[in-house]
């Protein structure tokens, strides 16, 4: 199922909510450090890479490209109970690769 936004607001909002992930994923692995803790080693760069994303929206030099972004490699190396926002990402990656999903 293609579940691309359809619009740029609609795309942008999506980045938005992974900021809004990754704030909540970093107060749960800090009083949970037990469970989440491993999240820690990544958040710092996810995030960074979420901001840049956000700001290329917001100063217009962001451009859809066929290549997968970089905070992917995250994704890819842990699992959803570390990274419970995965499918977010994956929205966000797969619409960077092939567009907003346009009705054709």
């Amino acid at each position: 199922m293609d579940n691309r936004p359809k619009t740029a607001e609609a795309y942008v909002e999506l980045v938005d909510q992974a900021l809004f992930e990754i704030d909540e994923l970093r107060m749960s692995a800090e009083y949970d450090m037990d469970s989440l803790g491993e999240a820690m080693d990544f958040l710092d760069p996810l995030e960074s890479g979420i901001k840049k994303l956000r700001e290329s929206m917001t100063d217009g030099s962001y451009r859809f490209e066929d290549d997968d972004l970089p905070f992917m490699k995250y994704v890819e190396k842990h699992s959803i109970a570390v990274l419970p926002f995965q499918h977010l990402l994956r929205i966000i990656n797969a619409t960077h690769r092939m567009g907003l999903q346009v009705d054709e």
